[in-house]
């Protein structure tokens, strides 16, 4: 117990140096969060569309049933493929129906005999759509593939950069709040280097002496990380509308109790290890 008095009291006698260390490490879990939030969003986006069917395959008029049903049957036995569904004559003009009653002209216009026959046809990851595709061009039953190439390259490549970013912005941070913390030790230090050394002439331990800076560093690492956590679920909380209007009919908001939650415990976990190693690093050189 002794520990966390002298912790407190540490904390209360230099509020502006507590104040410093607290804002950088809630800065530092704010963009945790923030990045979090978009890998684990952009991450759904991408599942969201590989359970689609992104390619879809016309037929000519003149292919037969069986040919159709030999080639549905050698995509499904392909490893990457992970469903394919066939949309006859009849259902492609029920889904043109559908999407033209509004108009009863090109609804007189238009009959089964000329919408051609298809399969949609998804895959378990999105970077073997385009090598489905290409395969299926060289069939001869096929009139044409239509595979939106540039969206799926620009999601995939986005991510990427996504996940790049975040990781340097992190590092940086991180860096920055470590840096911060060992300063504001450092200098704590250095104004009670008197008392550390009469506590070292009357029998105090390398321990205990470390043990109220330790916990000092793990309070600025948790206080930070749990204010950056509650900024940013406010402001997720507060744009789940907005957004979910934007991705509409991407399942991917609200985001789960149970997601932010965890995600809460990691980042206090981290910002707890993140505080005490600062504040040891500061400490060990002293006490050599």
């Amino acid at each position: 117990m002794s520990f966390i008095k002298t912790t407190v009291q540490n904390i209360r006698r230099s509020p502006y140096q507590t104040i410093a260390a607290v804002i950088i490490m809630t800065l530092t879990f704010l963009v945790v969060s923030f990045f979090t939030f978009l890998l684990v969003g952009s991450s759904k986006i991408i599942q969201y569309f590989e359970s689609k069917p992104q390619v879809t395959v016309f037929f000519r008029n003149e292919a037969k049933q069986e040919d159709i049903n030999s080639l549905e049957n050698k995509l499904k036995e392909e490893g990457r493929v992970s469903s394919v569904k066939f949309v006859s004559k009849k259902e492609a003009l029920a889904i043109y129906k559908e999407q033209n009653k509004n108009d009863p002209l090109l609804l007189d216009l238009v009959t089964a005999d000329i919408l051609p026959s298809s399969l949609e046809i998804s895959t378990y990851k999105i970077e073997d759509l385009s090598r489905v595709s290409e395969a299926l061009k060289s069939s001869s039953i096929v009139s044409e593939v239509i595979f939106q190439k540039d969206v799926v390259s620009t999601l995939t490549s986005w991510t990427s950069a996504l996940r790049k970013i975040g990781v340097a912005s992190i590092l940086v941070l991180s860096l920055a709040s470590i840096f911060i913390i060992l300063t504001i030790t450092g200098i704590k230090i250095s104004q009670k280097r008197t008392d550390i050394h009469i506590m070292k002439l009357i029998g105090a331990t390398n321990w205990y002496i470390r043990w109220p800076f330790i916990f000092e560093g793990m309070f600025y690492g948790v206080v930070g990380a749990f204010t950056g956590w509650v900024v940013s679920t406010i402001a997720l909380i507060a744009a789940t509308p907005y957004l979910s209007d934007f991705l509409r009919g991407i399942p991917i908001l609200p985001a789960s109790p149970i997601f932010l939650l965890a995600l809460l415990g990691g980042e206090l976990l981290l910002a707890a290890v993140l505080g005490a190693f600062s504040s040891y690093l500061a400490v060990l050189r002293f006490l050599k």
